[in-house]
């Protein structure tokens, strides 16, 4: 692997924890409702992004499982569309899609 790919799979490890980190013992209304709560969120989910952006082609060809496309299509989501955010989809990302991918990244990590 090279060393600019494991470096972004760190920073997307580590953002996803945080993403994780800033929901617990948090509730979709304290997302909704919460302005600090929601731009900390949005932002882990878009350094997820733009790391899995800049990964290599041919590591992203390595590791099809992984859905590259829909994170980084959320990415650009939450940075061009920021006054349109589905709160409701920011949380499911984190509550259901983080915990897999997490599963995912740390297997290649490793």
């Amino acid at each position: 692997m090279r060393r600019e790919d494991k470096i972004r799979i760190l920073h997307m490890i580590e953002s996803a924890e945080k993403a994780q980190e800033f929901l617990t013992n948090k509730t979709y209304d304290d997302l909704q409702q919460n302005e600090q709560l929601a731009f900390a969120v949005m932002h882990a989910l878009e350094i997820i992004g733009e790391a899995a952006a800049q990964t290599t082609q041919e590591f992203r060809n390595a590791y099809p499982n992984i859905q590259w496309r829909n994170i980084i299509s959320m990415r650009n989501k939450l940075i061009h569309a920021y006054f349109d955010i589905n709160y409701k989809i920011v949380w499911s990302t984190v509550k259901e899609d983080i915990p897999m991918l997490l599963q995912q990244l740390r297997t290649i990590k490793d």
